[in-house]
């Protein structure tokens, strides 16, 4: 009997620390695997088809360095595809992803842009529209997207939209 009465306050603190604080029992917003990096894309043409765009478009071009398996990269392309993200990027850039494999893949495209991926992806540059590096990831910035928040990813865009 003695045991009956003690369950009563424990319940009670458990409902009302989950009124209290309802952030803490919600789930981190599910997403799906999409398929953002082509094994079989030839990032040299795509890369040149996008500063072509980017000088009719006055834009910049974003190159994604990462690999459909990482889910920080999967991360960074839910980020990319939220207001004012998407926003800024249809104004702004040219986005190119550039599938890196395990690490292995178009290593020589990273390399040209001065990005590091061995420190980890998704990592990226940022061209002006004659192809002039204007920044490229140094320090795995965007390597824990799932520690970071949309609004991180638009401070970045605002930076370097030129």
């Amino acid at each position: 009997m003695l045991n009956r009465f003690r369950t009563i306050p424990v319940m009670a603190t458990v409902l009302v620390s989950m009124a209290t604080f309802p952030a803490a029992t919600q789930m981190k917003t599910p997403f799906v695997k999409k398929h953002l990096y082509s094994s079989t894309a030839d990032p040299k043409a795509d890369i040149a088809a996008a500063l072509k765009q980017a000088k009719a478009e006055k834009k910049r071009v974003i190159l994604d360095f990462g690999g459909d398996w990482c889910g920080d990269c999967q991360v960074l392309d839910i980020y990319m595809h939220e207001s004012p993200n998407t926003e800024l990027i249809a104004k702004h850039f040219v986005v190119v992803h550039i599938d890196i494999g395990r690490m292995d893949h178009n290593v020589d495209v990273a390399d040209k842009y001065k990005v590091p991926i061995k420190k980890g992806v998704p990592a990226l540059a940022v061209l002006d529209a004659n192809g002039r590096l204007l920044y490229s990831q140094q320090n795995k910035e965007f390597e824990n997207m799932e520690n970071m928040k949309s609004s991180d990813v638009t401070a970045f865009l605002r930076r370097w939209k030129g």
